[in-house]
């Protein structure tokens, strides 16, 4: 990713804890609510994005996502179906060691993606292509000199991650990401960056604009 966004920054939110997210439970179309703490985290990502102006606020059409956004202060963030988690096909609900044992040793979701069940499934090239369609939006906006913002999932985030910096879609692998917290993409001297990355709001501040 290239641009002239100058000073333009791209601010990543992952939704708050679910009581799925919290037992490492596979959590794509599955529509989970916040736990109590999932809803106290993102009332802290509130604190951190207070006072600063966006040209842009979107959010995935799941609810951890939209309440995440809602108790940040952004309740009227626009809907963006591309933000969706990471189809898991017929992985849905099961947790990274349940897989690796079905397929008798190590199992990597980037590199090996997931087979249909109620849902057809995704691999990384797939949520690549969708990760690429937010960021057409969020570039437009950043380069009119505006901050733009995402409401979404740890993999999904990851992947945009990984495009952002024009990597393999798979290399979204490298980026983890925690419920909760705060990234923050941009550009220096006309290169795309990495700002702050998996940043509890108690580290992390914005300017007020």
């Amino acid at each position: 990713m290239s641009g002239t966004a100058g000073d333009a920054m791209l601010v990543l939110v992952r939704h708050g804890q679910t009581e799925w997210a919290k037992n490492g439970w596979h959590t794509g179309s599955s529509d989970i609510p916040l736990t109590a703490v999932g809803e106290d985290e993102a009332r802290a990502v509130g604190d951190v994005l207070s006072g600063h102006r966006f040209g842009l606020a979107l959010t995935s059409p799941l609810q951890r996502a939209r309440r995440t956004a809602a108790l940040a202060g952004f309740p009227h963030a626009g809907v963006d179906p591309n933000l969706a988690e990471w189809d898991y096909g017929a992985y849905e609900g099961l947790t990274s060691e349940q897989i690796a044992a079905e397929h008798g040793g190590l199992w990597n979701l980037w590199r090996d993606g997931v087979p249909a069940g109620r849902t057809p499934g995704e691999n990384a090239i797939a949520v690549r292509r969708r990760a690429d369609a937010v960021l057409v939006r969020a570039v437009e906006v950043m380069r009119r000199g505006e901050d733009a913002l995402l409401f979404a999932h740890g993999h999904l985030l990851r992947a945009i991650g990984a495009a952002w910096l024009e990597l393999e879609p798979e290399d979204g692998a490298a980026f983890s990401l925690a419920t909760g917290t705060v990234s923050v993409l941009g550009f220096e001297h006309g290169r795309a960056v990495v700002k702050r990355w998996n940043c509890t709001p108690g580290i992390l501040a914005l300017p007020e604009s």
